[in-house]
């Protein structure tokens, strides 16, 4: 699906310090949603931020903070996990999983009916992410098309926890958040949801997958509102004709006005679902529709007349294809029904592919064994039904004591059911403030209001394990003192264990921090003769503690060996030169040849290799030693010009020192010395000259 272009002000902002936005995806009644990068984790999410009327509410946003982190509470394939939620000045904002790809909406616009075998491997998914959910004490509420969630590469995911309960928390008294399609009718009527809301939601949704169009349809939302309360939801084989009788039950089954009627939670459908999946045909399970009928209105009954004429100017008429999520308000005039929005999540488009659906295997014969099962059944209940023999009148005196008896009997009912209901445990009372009680003071308080209450234990960041966190139903509502009241009591926040980040490179430490959930803390380097730069040698938690999800992590990554400067050891004896080098942590090697050098004595280092620079320890530099200067004979000059023996002199390497006599006016070399003998290469030879 193409993103919406539009000059909104937070694109291009980054919210929270960490979430910066980059496109809108979606806008309804409650929040817009965001394309964000978590710039601390790298990754895209989706970023809801509430509108204002929501925003400005801190009731709301206590409310809507616990029901998100209990919805983060939920890991499972098939549930959009939420990632964080909080407050930037006046943006309040959730953040959740950004899912790629297309709705079962989009889906349904394009195919209308689909096949079986298709609906049930596209609800399975659901149903399962449902099941996890009621386990987990958590209720959706809101169960659509639009909240169920197709990745480009298959997975699918239901979206939204949290997110209706809380809004609905919010709203004004007797009033809840839904959509009215497919709206169980324990809400419509004002009364609490469980499990079986979603299942019923579930089962309307169905329904539509397998005949391309909604059970109950209306001119207004109150219209079919209505309908869910005081109609009954028909087979879908009669409006897809040829639809097996198997799948009929299960519509009907999920969709049962009572809720006692109905599964009792994801559990028990998922296990009806995948048995029906197993046991239809192959010619069932790939029965495909005609043309979609049109939907047919609702019954012309007088009741519907009138809602009709009542809604005729409603606050916002629902076109016939979306199914914006509704406020219901159950006052005295429950007439108004106000759209609140559209789906949260809006993702780009991708062709769904049937060849993703797993083969299931048949088995005809569980079939008609289930078939006479359910025929059996009903004989013995209208056998039950029939009496045995005719019924006598009786003595006239006879029914006359029992009809007096009946009416003692139905006063003393009565009676009870006014003291029930009005003084004892039918009767109402106002849940307390518990949170932050310990276990045995909270139940107290409970037990004093007239309560029973169940513990149970969740994970909470804020509450210190052992305390409660709350009740559902939530403190200050009011409700039945025999309704069981549970109670959440905190475990402390819920702690992963950190991976072991050393012995890789910092880009592979980021991506395993990702994966993990966790932040990336301050990133320091040092120095490391065995390991080489760029790797991590050190984390911070260490690995296998365990911490909550986002805790940053400090890591220290290696520059490689540290460099040492080379010493300058020239004119140094050959021993002192060597230890020099040693002491610097560097390799001294005493090259094999040795050198004449008229400057630098015998056994003393007349070169290195390198003179200069850095090495790293342990590396080699290379001693040339000198064996003292080369040794020259001095030849004589005596009787010779002082011009000419100069000249061979400082050719040969000596240094020429003249002491005139007389002023030297001859230039002959009276005497020299040394003379004749072998002196070292350099050496001064005094002539003396007349």
């Amino acid at each position: 699906m193409v993103q919406e272009p539009t000059q909104d002000h937070l694109i291009g902002t980054i919210v929270d310090g960490r979430y910066m936005v980059r496109s809108r995806l979606a806008r309804g009644g409650m929040s817009t949603v965001y394309l964000a990068t978590d710039q601390r984790l790298e990754r895209d999410v989706a970023l809801k931020v509430l509108h204002p009327h929501l925003a400005n509410d801190p009731t709301f946003l206590e409310r809507l903070s616990r029901e998100a982190k209990a919805a983060a509470s939920l890991s499972h394939p098939h549930i959009v996990g939420v990632l964080d939620q909080g407050e930037d000045g006046h943006i309040a904002y959730l953040v959740m999983e950004y899912v790629k790809g297309h709705t079962l909406r989009d889906v349904l616009n394009e195919q209308s009916a689909l096949p079986p075998r298709l609906a049930l491997a596209l609800i399975d998914p659901v149903i399962e992410g449902l099941a996890a959910a009621h386990s987990s004490g958590l209720i959706h509420r809101d169960i659509k098309p639009e909240n169920v969630l197709i990745a480009d590469d298959g997975r699918i995911k239901v979206g939204d926890f949290g997110l209706a309960r809380a809004v609905s928390a919010n709203t004004s008294t007797g009033a809840l958040i839904g959509t009215v399609a497919y709206l169980a009718p324990e809400l419509v009527l004002g009364q609490p949801a469980d499990a079986r809301s979603d299942i019923y939601s579930a089962g309307i949704m169905l329904y539509e997958m397998l005949t391309g169009q909604q059970p109950y349809s209306g001119d207004s939302p109150i219209q079919v509102a209505y309908q869910h309360v005081n109609a009954v939801v028909g087979r879908p084989s009669e409006a897809a004709p040829g639809l097996a009788e198997d799948l009929d039950e299960l519509v009907q089954w999920c969709t049962a006005a009572d809720a006692e009627n109905r599964p009792v939670d994801g559990s028990a459908l998922l296990t009806e679902l995948r048995h029906i999946r197993t046991t239809l045909t192959d010619e069932e399970l790939d029965h495909r529709q005609g043309p979609v009928p049109t939907p047919f209105p609702p019954p012309p009954t007088a009741a519907t007349t009138t809602l009709g004429s009542a809604a005729a100017n409603p606050t916002e008429s629902l076109p016939a294809t979306a199914s914006p999520t509704e406020f219901i308000s159950h006052q005295s005039n429950p007439t108004t029904i106000m759209a609140a929005g559209g789906s949260a999540l809006q993702h780009s488009r991708a062709a769904t592919s049937g060849a993703d659906i797993d083969q299931d295997l048949r088995q005809p014969g569980k079939r008609e064994l289930k078939r006479l099962e359910r025929q059996q059944t009903k004989d013995r209940a209208r056998a039950a039904a029939t009496p045995v023999r005719p019924l006598r009148e009786g003595n006239p005196r006879r029914r006359g004591v029992i009809w007096a008896v009946v009416i003692v009997i139905l006063a003393m009912l009565a009676a009870s059911a006014g003291w029930f209901f009005g003084m004892g445990p039918g009767s109402p009372g106002t849940v307390p403030d518990v949170k932050n009680k310990t276990v045995a003071e909270a139940q107290q308080l409970l037990r004093t209001a007239g309560f029973q209450s169940e513990p149970r234990d969740v994970f909470d960041d804020d509450i210190l394990a052992g305390l409660t966190v709350g009740t559902e139903p939530e403190s200050g509502a009011e409700v039945r003192k025999f309704q069981p009241i549970t109670l959440f009591v905190s475990k402390g926040a819920q702690l992963f264990a950190l991976p072991g980040l050393t012995g890789g490179s910092l880009a592979e430490a980021k991506t395993a921090l990702n994966a993990a959930e966790m932040a990336l803390g301050n990133v320091t380097e040092a120095f490391d003769e065995k390991v080489p730069a760029g790797v991590v040698i050190a984390q911070d938690p260490a690995k296998g503690i365990e911490v909550r999800h986002g805790t940053p992590v400090a890591l220290v990554v290696s520059k490689g060996p540290q460099p040492i400067p080379v010493p300058d050891v020239r004119g140094l004896a050959q021993d002192a030169a060597v230890k020099a080098l040693q002491d610097a942590g560097l390799k001294a090697v005493v090259a094999p040849e040795t050198v004449n050098d008229k400057t630098v004595p015998k056994g003393a280092v007349v070169s290195q290799a390198p003179a200069n620079g850095t090495l790293i320890r342990g590396e080699a530099v290379t001693l040339t030693v000198s064996k003292g200067p080369k040794m020259v004979k001095v030849p004589n000059f005596v009787g010779k010009q002082a011009k000419e023996a100069r000249q061979q002199l400082e050719a040969l390497g000596f240094e020429v020192k003249v002491n005139e006599i007389l002023g030297g006016f001859f230039g002959t070399v009276r005497d020299q010395n040394p003379v004749d003998k072998d002196v070292p290469e350099g050496s001064v030879v005094t002539l003396t000259v007349v």
